[in-house]
């Protein structure tokens, strides 16, 4: 590779050693290492571990593992044949107060022949 020869007077070919300074850097460095060990200090202080440790006696409570379903599809299916098995029967929905259900076709025949007392009829309106 040729050299390259620099004019007579000039300053020697080389690195620019005036845009950062080693001084700057070292001094940058150093504050930014005293700042994150005071922040763990800090934060140590805040947050002591070792008397949380101490407030947690064995044994351990186990937790259950959350219930994944295996098949969503047949739970699906299961849950609209009791649904409609629900709407399609007559039963008691509160036995103590005299609550129970008939079939949904039942209740809106009713509901169509009978009307609810207290609602407003239309006069106009056809069944």
């Amino acid at each position: 590779m040729p050299e390259h020869k620099s004019q007579p007077g000039a300053p020697p070919s080389g690195h620019e050693t005036r845009d950062v300074s080693f001084r700057a850097v070292m001094i940058g460095g150093l504050a930014i290492g005293l700042a994150v060990g005071g922040l763990v200090v800090a934060a140590d202080m805040l947050f002591p571990q070792k008397s949380l440790d101490r407030l947690l006696k064995p044994p351990f409570p186990v937790i259950a593992e959350p219930r994944l379903q295996s098949d969503p599809v047949a739970d699906m299916a299961a849950f609209a044949a009791r649904e409609k098995n629900a709407l399609n029967s007559f039963g008691w929905t509160d036995t103590d107060r005299g609550i129970g259900h008939i079939p949904i076709d039942q209740a809106m025949q009713e509901i169509a022949r009978e009307g609810i007392p207290g609602w407003p009829a239309d006069a106009g309106a056809v069944p």
